[in-house]
Order: structure tokens, then C-alpha cells, then sequence
């Protein structure tokens, strides 16, 4: 693929004094027969495979470069997938998978649209799951929500073991603020116990260190205050938990807990989005237990926005990009950040160029994003008719010297690596990572020149 993605200046009032990334790329790694793909997962012992979880209710196996022809698992017959946000929304590979072959899937049910978790096995064949095995873990009622902001990503605390949901707000007002509700909600389980054991739809126990344990609200909220928290993610090589929460109009917002956090974090909604406050009488701005975001951006005027999160790259092909928060927009936005734990010191847009591929493909609904077993990350491109995933990897030749995102080496540059000449170890114009703009970095824009192709 031709297309690259160049990272350029970050946002106004957040310091860019850290290793720069100096240029990534995405490459076509499917194209077609995704089934409108929504997540792309990985489980450990398997390097070979990605699974895309497709909308519809299809979970497909890329293998070797090549889909299978035959589903993983096709759970069409009990997804509710019929409006936008419905449909098959998650999936998470049980930790001890490669020795029990369970797995989970979060999904918005038929016929009424609960969230549903249920676990399968797998059979025998690695590449095909056994839909008869379904055991549902946990529903959660949206009788009185509307079809919109069910959240759906689940996956396992690599620290604790326990499955967490994400659950929106269903868009009713007070929900993500009423604790005896799971609407608006993380949720944290162990799937490993059974605290209901003569309830078919119940196979779960709430892991008694959860915040509300033992004192009012569900025993299940694991935090609280969010509106539409899409994708959410853990950090493989700390535990860290990031949280993305899908504003209403005005912000949409990047939340961080680290990994000693006892929960019971408020994040806010809806009398909070972001740090905006929006007047709701739900709760209180002055609230001094509400938490902050650690990035919010503000959605441009009459312009549609969705923040999709992401992952701490833990890969090792783009050394630079090593523990950033790598998230985006579903509107063609993708950002990387580095922070302190309270607000953001760093943090880079990163644009795609355009300049079409051979096959005409470009990226314009991003839907989510995926790692795979070594911590190489992968997006989802939801376009209609489109389908596809691409991988994120580092640029080499001549775009590397393109640090304007022109899609030309020329004078730009060059004035860029004349101004920066000499001791500068966060430059991007130091394109040998010496800490020194010089001859070295002179010379690379010179050999570029011209048409980034």
C-alpha cells in the first residue's frame, strides 16, 4: 500500500519534549469478506492468527495472510445487528484459552437488544469454535434504553484475571450516575466462579475486592459516570487501563486508571463531558471525586466525531512508539499520546496522506483497533463495501524525510532541518535519533527528494 500516515505537530498546550515518532504507515493486511469488522483480537500461543469480529455476527480467521473460507463462529442467529450500533461489539480469549479453549463475546441480543456475554468453546480444529457450547454469563437489561450507546468491549485484566465490560448508557440520562444500574458502567466479573448456580442466564460472581462489595450500588460496577465507553483497553506490559467514553456534543475524551487503582472511579456523565460541564443536575461539577481525562479534544462545529480507543503500542518494529497510547477518531483522526498519569505531555496527530493506493482503497471509518500476539497494532476500516484491516508499521525511504506531511521532500523540510541544526534531542529533523540535527539528517532530506512515493 502507498498510503502512509506522517505524524505532524501536537495540540496547543502539550509539551512535545519526548522521543518523537517520526513517521508510520499502515499496509493492507485484509481487504474484503470482514463482515463490517468491529475488533481484531489474538490470543497467546497462536501467532499465526488475528480474528475479526465482524458486526453481523461472523468472527473470521485471518491466518498467513489469508482469510479462512469458513467462519470461526457465525452467532448471526442471536445478534441483534440491525441499526448502527448493535451487533457483535467484543471479544475476549479466556487466559488460561490454550489449555480450556474458552472464549467470550459481548453482543447486543435478539430479539429485545440486551447485552449479552456468553462464552464458547473451541473444537478440536483451532480454527473452528462449537456455537452449540454457548453459556450465558451475564445480561444486562436495556428494556428501558434506547438502541444506542451500548459500549460491548470485554476483555481480561492482565494483572487480576477478571473479565471487564464496558456498558454505555443506553441514553438514558441518569443511568451512568445510578448505582443500581449497570447501564453507564465498567463492569468487572470472574467468569471463574458462580455465585448464581441455579440461574441458566447467570454464571458469574462479583470478585469481592469491587468497590461497591458490601455497601450500596451493584456489587458488578467496577467504575461509573460514562456515556458510550466503545473500546477500551489494557495496557499488556503494566495493567494501566484506558477508557475512551464517546461525548455527546461538545468533547470526547481519553481516561486513564492506572493499574493500583481499587476502583469506584466517577468519570463523570452526564453532568461532566470531559472537563465541560454540561449543566445535568445528575451530579455535581464541584464534585471533587470526579475524575478527569487524561486528553479530550473538542469536536469541530456541525462536524460528527467518535473517539475509538486504542492501545499502548508494546510492539518492537516502530521503537519510537513504544508505550504511547495509540487511539483515533472513526472519522479518519489517529493520535498517539504519552502521559503522566494526570493529563497528557505529549501528543501528535497523525494524518493519512492522500495518496491512493494502487487498488484505490482509502481509510474512512475507523472502527477500532487490535493487537496482535507480540503487540503489533492493526485498525478496522468499516467503510461500506470496503471491509478491511490495515496494520500499523514504520515507514522507510523517502517519506521518512517528509516532515511537513506534504507528500514531497523539498525546501519545507529543508528549512525545517536548517532551523533545528545542531543539539536537538526531540527534533524530528533528527532522523538518526543521535540528539543532534547534522549532516547525517542533511543528507537524508537531500537523497529524498522530491515526490514521496
Amino acid at each position: 500500500m502507498n498510503w502512509r500516515m506522517m505524524a505532524i505537530a501536537g495540540a496547543a498546550g502539550v509539551s512535545s519534549a519526548v522521543t518523537p515518532v517520526r513517521a508510520v504507515s499502515f499496509q493492507s493486511t485484509l481487504v474484503g469478506n470482514a463482515d463490517f469488522p468491529v475488533f481484531v483480537a489474538s490470543t497467546p500461543g497462536d501467532d499465526d492468527a488475528l480474528f475479526i469480529v465482524g458486526k453481523h455476527g461472523r468472527i473470521s480467521v485471518l491466518r498467513d495472510g489469508a482469510v479462512l473460507p469458513d467462519p470461526f463462529i457465525n452467532l448471526d442467529p442471536v445478534v441483534r445487528s440491525a441499526t448502527n450500533e448493535q451487533g457483535l461489539l467484543g471479544l475476549a480469549f479466556h487466559p488460561e484459552y490454550a489449555t480450556n479453549g474458552l472464549f467470550y463475546v459481548s453482543y447486543t441480543g435478539e430479539p429485545a437488544g440486551d447485552t449479552v456475554v456468553a462464552s464458547y468453546l473451541v473444537t478440536g480444529d483451532r480454527n473452528v469454535a462449537d456455537p452449540a457450547s454457548a453459556q450465558i454469563i451475564m445480561t444486562i437489561d436495556r428494556s428501558t434504553a434506547s438502541i444506542v450507546h451500548n459500549g460491548g468491549w470485554i476483555g481480561f485484566g492482565p494483572n487480576d484475571g477478571y473479565l471487564y465490560l464496558a456498558s454505555g448508557n443506553g441514553n438514558v440520562g441518569g443511568a451512568a450516575q445510578d448505582l443500581e444500574s449497570l447501564l453507564g458502567k465498567i463492569i468487572r466479573i470472574d467468569v471463574d466462579c458462580d455465585a448464581f448456580p441455579g440461574d441458566p442466564l447467570r454464571h458469574y460472581a462479583s470478585p469481592p475486592d469491587n468497590p461497591f462489595v458490601g455497601r450500596a450500588g451493584r456489587e458488578e460496577i467496577w467504575a461509573y459516570g460514562l456515556r458510550n465507553p466503545w473500546r477500551c483497553s489494557f495496557d499488556r506490559a503494566t495493567g494501566d487501563f484506558y477508557i475512551t467514553d464517546v461525548g455527546g456534543v461538545i468533547r470526547e475524551e481519553v481516561n486513564f486508571q492506572p493499574a493500583t487503582s481499587p476502583g469506584g472511579e466517577n468519570y463523570g456523565w452526564a453532568c461532566q463531558e470531559g472537563t465541560f460541564c454540561t449543566g445535568s443536575p445528575v451530579c455535581s461539577c464541584d464534585d471533587p471525586d470526579l475524575v478527569d481525562p487524561i486528553f479530550e479534544y473538542t469536536r469541530e462545529a456541525g462536524a460528527i466525531s467518535c473517539i475509538i480507543g486504542g492501545y499502548v503500542y508494546r510492539g518492537s518494529a516502530i521503537p519510537d512508539l513504544v508505550g504511547a497510547y495509540v487511539f483515533a477518531d472513526r472519522y479518519e483522526r489517529i493520535w498517539w499520546l504519552r502521559h503522566d498519569g494526570l493529563k497528557a505531555i505529549a501528543v501528535e496527530e497523525v494524518h493519512e496522506m492522500l495518496d491512493p493506493s494502487q487498488e484505490g482503497i482509502s481509510v474512512d471509518v475507523i472502527s477500532s483497533f487490535g493487537e496482535d500476539v507480540v503487540g503489533e497494532l492493526y485498525f478496522c476500516d468499516a467503510s461500506p463495501g470496503q471491509d478491511e484491516i490495515f496494520q500499523i508499521v514504520p515507514t522507510s525511504g523517502p517519506c521518512v524525510a517528509d516532515l511537513d506531511g506534504s507528500g514531497d521532500v523539498g525546501f519545507a523540510d529543508l528549512i525545517e532541518v536548517i532551523s533545528d541544526w545542531g543539539p536537538c534531542p526531540f527534533c524530528p529533523a533528527d532522523f538518526d535519533g543521535d540528539g543532534v540535527v547534522g549532516f547525517i539528517d542533511l543528507v537524508v532530506v537531500l537523497a529524498a527528494w522530491g515526490p514521496c512515493r
